[in-house]
Formats: C-alpha cells, structure tokens, sequence
C-alpha cells in the first residue's frame, strides 16, 4: 500500500525537498502541498492523506491549531499528523501534542529516519524525537505541564510486568516501536502490544503521558 503524504510548510524549497525525497520511495508519495494551515486542513479533506507533515510556525492558520482542525474533524478520522519543525521547544511540543499530532521531529532529521517516521505514524503509533522526549521530561519535573496526569496508586505500577516496565523504560528514551523492537530482537506488534498495556495499566492516554508518568513515578531513572 502506498502511503499518501500531504506537505504543510511555508517555504516552497523546503517542500521541495521533501517532495523529492517522499516521491523517490517506493512505498509513499506527495498527493498536496500546502503553504499555511488553513491550505493544509482544506488539502487534508480533498486529498484523504494518510499522513502530513507539519510545520508550526505558518501564516494565516499555524500547525497547532491546523493539527487540531484535523484531528478533531469526524471526517478525517486516520488522518494522522506529524510535526517537522525546527522549533522543538517546550511549548511547542506540549501544544502540538496536545492537539493530536502522532509525532514530533526537528528539520534536522536525517532523511532516513524521516522516512520511518511517516511509516510509524501511518501505523497508528505515537513517535517523539529525543529533544522532545528531553522536553517533556524536564517540564515533567518541573511541574510546568498544566496537563499532566494525577499521582499514580502504588498497585498500577505494580501491575506493570518486567517486560512492560522495560518498554517504558525505552519509551522514556525517546525510541519509536521499530527501534524498541530492533534492539530486543522482538516484533514491532509484540512491542506495541506491551506498551499499550502499559499504558492502560498507567492510565496513559498518549505515548507523551507515558513518558511524563514515567519519570514522575520514577518508573525510570532522570537521565543525568
């Protein structure tokens, strides 16, 4: 199955660029581009993307406030949104979460791992780049999320099971399912079987919570 990719970003070399790089896969291809948020939402019903890529910073409509218009639009369930941007700062990363995007990468990526990422997020799982994974940890611990979950009985975290409490542990790293399962030699289905048992178990909603419980539980060790 081809994965149909929608662009979003007000520079037209950047779309450029990714355009060449997206359509030279075997597997995906470009079907719009868009140079604000309100062309991306409008692209996003016309063209029935499987996933866009995302910039933040974009005239007229920006892409937090595009990324909730399609994710909170019942015509555009499946649709799934990943953020590409050079600003990976704390409130960006916690806005854009909270509005439903699937995933969150600097520009900086290599193209490879961009890639994977589309694949990843087309799947239907959550993938956050190590800044930002950084991001929610530290804000975490401060106590700047004004969404963050409420202190955890002791019995959920004791019904993790190892294998569980060693998926978050990579999931708090920052890892995607791919990679989890690349380095415990196990299947990308047994690995997001386990962390979304996890999830529920902890009472996660999204992968971003999870990493917020973790560290806030101490589940996982802050990383010095």
């Amino acid at each position: 199955m081809t994965i149909r990719v929608l662009l979003a970003d007000d520079q037209a070399l950047v779309r450029a660029g990714f355009s060449m790089l997206i359509d030279s896969t075997p597997d995906m291809e470009v079907v719009g581009e868009a140079a604000d948020g309100a062309q991306a939402v409008s692209l996003a019903r016309s063209t029935r993307a499987d996933v866009v890529l995302m910039d933040i910073r974009m005239p007229n409509l920006d892409g937090v406030a595009a990324t909730r218009m399609i994710t909170e639009d019942d015509d555009l369930v499946g649709v799934r949104v990943l953020i590409l941007t050079t600003f990976e700062r704390d409130e960006y990363v916690f806005r854009a979460l909270r509005a439903g995007a699937s995933g969150f990468l600097g520009k900086s990526v290599e193209p490879a791992r961009l890639l994977d990422a589309i694949r990843v997020v087309e799947r239907g799982d959550a993938l956050l780049s190590p800044t930002a994974t950084r991001t929610l940890i530290a804000r975490a611990l401060a106590g700047g999320d004004p969404d963050q979950p409420p202190p955890l009985p002791p019995e959920r975290l004791a019904a993790l099971t190892d294998r569980e409490r060693e998926l978050v542990g990579y999931v708090a790293q920052g890892s995607s399912n791919d990679e989890i399962a690349e380095q415990l030699a196990l299947s990308p289905l047994t690995v997001k079987t386990h962390v979304n048992r996890a999830m529920v178990k902890l009472g996660a909603r999204d992968r971003a919570q999870l990493v917020v419980i973790a560290y806030r539980t101490r589940l996982v060790e802050v990383p010095t």
